[in-house]
């Protein structure tokens, strides 16, 4: 068996311990963090610490912190013998202080109040050494069917699409949700068509699946819609997309 010790308290922090601690093969023996009321939620699981001078020794310090804090938080483990590794799509594998590190990536985007199926989840791992990739590989098969070993240059352009198809999908939801809501409509009647978008790339690609105005240069529509956005954000993300998505298909049409 595996011990771990999670350094952090944020979302991912939180669904990482609750899927570990439902296996067999790692035991987390600590949560160290510097949020006092998120750490009394592993009171009565796993020991706690808001100093991290007092950090366990364990075979793997999972550091779940923002991007930025990694290095600071990594300098507390230098004298620990065990595997230190991040969580972090953007961020360099060197990035940790340590000699004995690497990358525990899962590459999904974790809410406080969702559940996560962690075995249908790409987990991303990169190690220096061989026998550190060689137990990321076991603490990874333990919650994961889907493992992938990547590069720190490949997991970087990895992060930076998950950002196109997530982060700033989502911000499209939401000038959906504005929009609909200045008509005095629920969102609830979009989300038909969002299901079926994110269906359809699981068996087609992108290229084919894409449709609308810009697709087929419907320029009546696309004037009518400038026509009805007021927010000038919203006009330039409207023309710039479309204008991305008619330079693709312009030869086609």
């Amino acid at each position: 068996m595996l011990s771990a010790v999670i350094l952090g308290t944020g979302n991912l922090a939180r669904h990482l311990f609750g899927v570990f601690s439902k296996t067999e093969n790692v035991d987390v023996v600590q949560v160290v963090g510097r949020n006092e009321r998120r750490l009394v939620q592993y009171f009565d699981s796993t020991h706690i610490s808001t100093d991290f001078d007092t950090v366990k020794d364990a075979d793997v310090y999972i550091i779940a912190v923002s991007d930025r804090a990694i290095g600071d938080v990594s300098r507390f483990l230098k004298n620990k013998k065990g595997l230190v590794v991040h969580t972090s799509g953007a961020t360099e594998m060197d990035a940790i202080q340590t000699e004995n590190r690497g990358v525990f990536y899962p590459l999904q985007t974790f809410s406080e109040e969702r559940s996560a199926n962690f075995r249908s989840i790409p987990i991303c791992i990169e190690a220096r050494k061989k026998e550190s990739l060689s137990i990321l590989q076991e603490l990874a098969d333990s919650i994961s069917d889907k493992v992938h070993k990547i590069d720190s240059e490949q997991r970087k352009k990895l992060h930076l699409a998950a950002v196109f198809v997530n982060n700033f999908t989502n911000h499209f939801y939401l000038i959906g949700e504005e929009i609909c809501a200045s008509a005095g409509l629920s969102f609830d009647l979009l989300k038909p068509l969002i299901r079926e978008t994110a269906e359809k790339v699981q068996s087609m690609s992108p290229a084919k699946a894409q449709t609308g105005p810009a697709r087929r240069n419907d320029t009546i529509s696309m004037e009518k819609h400038l026509t009805l956005l007021k927010d000038q954000k919203q006009i330039e993300l409207y023309t710039l997309c479309s204008k991305a998505i008619k330079e693709v298909y312009e030869k086609k049409l």
